[in-house]
């Protein structure tokens, strides 16, 4: 039954359980610890768990692919079984020979107690990776009956973590135990990654597999050039001349490295008696642009991003131009148009309740609600009611992505632009669409092109726009009238509530970044820039006492987390402070860490401390209860945060 399956380039090997019979772990010794003899049950669930999943995919195999292959008539063809049971054989292959070692571990368990480096070496290997790959790519087109199998094993992590906090520290197998997790927790992201493009490249098929043979898009998608980027199903809505809600429409709207695409979705998918999965929806292409024409448009741009007059607005039944001068203080309100036409009454009764405030400033005598007082409570409640419009207006936009598109020209020739409206299941969806957006258009850029070749083991090429992209690039250094060598540079993260809804958006990380460096034999030189634009700007530039070698931003105090070591450091002498606010620490060339504030609380130098031997600090790393500073003579210093 086995000869129609492809050469899947693994050689088959055959266990015999008489040779290699399952890990038996003996009777518990006595005089043992307590901790002992935790790890020694932690060890029988690991020993258990692991001839519970062998025993499953034998009987898969025996029980159900067997028969299935081998039974007259066929309830499944010898093709759809290899695609339900796809690198079953290998994976109880892999861990056929994980239990043969694990076997000879256990018998020796009483005089040697190690398992970690087991697990390192039976884990990291590429085929394990490989076979599970392939496995997890084919799953969704599996039946449900192997979901059973556990793909990534999480029961293992939870052994392991739990075996690893009953190991002391300077036990031979702690490192080990680290390492395996290590592993595990990779293979895991790993796989999960491998599945992440498994299905990217089937929605590209299945959208290429919805439209004509001919059609252009068509043989774009199918060249095999395109990556699928974000894809999600968003709200289309479409309102009337007074704002009001006219109709929405559920679109599936793909964004590719270098293209924007939205379908209509018909759920009328069929079940193909032939096949053991639905087919999934059908799309039918409504429009695709290239993607540096595209334009996000977002709540409080400067009217001047845009040609008001070229922009054609979806309207129920028709295409209608944007009416110019709508604009209150040179703003443009993106939110629902019945919000936006509302603050716009509310404007108007404001301008004349301040004419009529003007009017009753000259009466000569005194009225009963007709004074200024009165007057001047209706201008206050009037501008209460426009902020909370306003509000409402941003609330709004916080799920309204406004895309500016190419249209086509008008009867004169001039391009036309269209504004199309989709609602995002969440804020966050919000956010995602817009900063992917924004970071396709950089990975588009000539020196992204072809930007990074990473290479894996299997000396396969990474695409380009998984990789870091260049998103901009200039001087570190403000001052050109000294040669200053760049020595270090940290991110001070600067949480914002309008993150993904400013006016520009950017590819950079909310915050600032502080850049340090000197010249030898002289000062040092600090810049710190900010990165909450679309390009860095210097906020700060400060000199220090010597060239910076090293940076390390520490945040707030009351992290949890725990201090990386198997030996208790030695303290020194000198203690910085458990600052309630962010701080920046360098390490010069003199020997000095200096403890500075972040950008929010002033860049104040909060404290100076001396190295021993005033050794210059090559580098510098934190933890909740210690900074550390390695030295060039290779000694490390700890400093313990103080309490005050």
């Amino acid at each position: 039954g086995d000869s129609e399956e492809e050469d899947t380039g693994f050689l088959e090997v055959t266990v015999s359980d008489m040779k290699h019979p399952p890990p038996e772990l003996g009777p518990m010794p006595e005089g043992l610890s307590p901790q002992q003899v935790v790890r020694r049950h932690i060890l029988g669930s690991i020993v258990q768990s692991e001839r519970s999943y062998v025993d499953s995919l034998k009987r898969i195999l025996q029980d159900y692919r067997n028969p299935l292959m081998e039974m007259e008539p066929k309830v499944l063809s010898a093709r759809k079984c290899q695609v339900v049971f796809f690198r079953l054989k290998e994976i109880l292959q892999c861990h056929s020979m994980f239990q043969i070692a694990l076997a000879s571990r256990v018998a020796e368990w009483d005089s040697a107690e190690k398992i970690g480096d087991l697990f390192v070496a039976s884990f990291s290997k590429s085929m394990v990776l490989d076979v599970y790959s392939d496995y997890v790519n084919n799953f969704t087109t599996a039946m449900s009956l192997i979901k059973k199998a556990c793909l990534t094993k999480p029961a293992f992590l939870d052994f392991l973590k739990d075996m690893l906090k009953n190991t002391p520290k300077g036990h031979a197998d702690r490192l080990s135990l680290q390492l395996a997790l290590t592993e595990l927790e990779t293979l895991a992201e790993k796989l999960n990654e491998q599945k992440r493009l498994a299905d990217q490249v089937a929605e590209i098929q299945q959208l290429s597999k919805s439209m004509s043979d001919r059609s252009s898009l068509n043989k774009l998608l199918s060249s095999g050039q395109r990556q699928l980027l974000l894809c999600e199903t968003l709200t289309e809505t479409v309102y009337g001349d007074r704002g009001q809600l006219i109709k929405s429409k559920e679109r599936k709207v793909f964004l590719l490295n270098d293209m924007l695409v939205c379908a209509n979705i018909n759920f009328k998918g069929q079940l193909e008696i032939s096949s053991l999965v639905p087919l999934g929806p059908k799309y039918v292409v409504k429009w695709s642009t290239a993607l540096p024409q595209v334009q996000v448009v977002e709540v409080g741009q400067e009217s001047g991003a845009y040609d008001k007059d070229n922009v054609v607005i979806h309207n129920a039944g028709a295409k209608k131009h944007a009416p110019s001068g709508q604009s209150s203080h040179n703003k443009v309100y993106l939110g629902p148009p019945r919000l936006f036409q509302e603050l716009q009454d509310l404007q108007k009764d404001l301008a004349v309740v301040e004419q009529i405030t003007l009017l009753i400033s000259t009466l000569h005598g005194t009225y009963q609600n007709l004074n200024m007082t009165v007057a001047q409570d209706w201008c206050l409640a009037l501008q209460r009611m426009m902020k909370v419009k306003e509000e409402e207006i941003h609330s709004a936009n916080k799920c309204r992505l406004r895309l500016l598109l190419p249209g086509k020209p008008d009867k004169s020739g001039r391009p036309i632009s269209v504004m199309v409206v989709f609602i995002t299941p969440n804020p966050l969806s919000k956010i995602s669409w817009v900063n992917r957006l924004h970071l396709a258009k950089i990975g588009l850029r000539e020196e992204n092109q072809p930007g990074w070749l990473c290479p894996d083991e299997d000396k396969k090429s990474k695409a380009p726009f998984w990789c870091p992209i260049l998103s901009c690039h200039m001087p570190a250094f403000s001052s050109k009238a000294l040669d200053l060598q760049l020595g270090a540079a940290v991110h001070n993260p600067v949480q914002s509530s309008l993150l993904g809804f400013s006016a520009v958006s950017t590819s950079l990380p909310q915050g600032y970044l502080w850049v340090g460096g000197g010249q030898e034999g002289a000062g040092g030189q600090v810049e710190i820039f900010s990165l909450n634009r679309a390009v860095p700007r210097t906020v700060k530039s400060f000199p220090v006492a010597s060239p910076v070698l090293c940076m390390e931003y520490i945040p707030e105090a009351g992290g949890e987390g725990e201090p990386v070591g198997t030996r208790d450091p030695q303290p020194t002498t000198d203690q910085p402070p458990a600052s309630p606010h962010p701080t920046v620490c360098l390490g010069l060339r003199d020997g000095s860490i200096a403890v500075y504030g972040s950008v929010d609380t002033g860049t104040q130098c909060l404290l100076t401390c001396k190295s021993p031997g005033m050794q210059p600090v090559l580098c510098l790393k934190h933890s909740p209860e210690y900074l550390f500073a390695g030295l060039q003579d290779g000694t490390v210093a700890a400093y313990p945060r103080s309490n005050g």
